[in-house]
């Protein structure tokens, strides 16, 4: 598995906590920014990840700001991303359950590391239902999109 990873100053550090989460799962990261708590507009990093995902490079994106308001909002911008802002472990299972999220944004400042780690953990191993009802949706999406 491949991940997309980015964030702002707000999510810095818990950009890293994650980052070694997934590393002592072997999971790959290729991590888009921010590097350090110095301001830095979530927009460039957020888009970067988004679209490593889109291209096919990585299969999920993990983004993070202060409320996770913004990273959802760009992240959502990026044809083919579904990005979800999740606040507990069961936004993220219905996350990729219904609406096949492909971006799980959290909030750097809201989260604790534990509960923000079981979100990760739960949006990564968690499948898409690949009932009727929500490829439908997903369809229409993608539809709407080519638009």
């Amino acid at each position: 598995m491949q991940i997309s990873i980015a964030c702002d100053h707000a999510g810095f550090e818990l950009k890293e906590a994650i980052k070694a989460f997934l590393q002592e799962k072997s999971i790959s990261i290729e991590d888009f920014g921010a590097y350090s708590v110095a301001p830095v507009d979530y927009v460039d990093p957020g888009l970067a990840a988004s679209k490593n995902v889109v291209s096919g490079k990585s299969d999920f994106g993990i983004l993070i700001c202060g409320t996770g308001q913004g990273m959802v909002i760009i992240a959502n911008k990026v044809k083919g991303i579904r990005a979800s802002l999740c606040l507990t472990p069961d936004f993220a299972k219905l996350a990729r359950q219904h609406n096949d999220a492909n971006v799980l944004v959290l909030a750097g400042r809201f989260l604790e590391k534990a509960l923000a780690l079981e979100i990760v953990e739960t949006f990564l191993n968690e499948p898409f239902s690949n009932e009727e009802r929500h490829i439908n949706r997903i369809e229409k999406i993608k539809l709407y999109e080519t638009r």
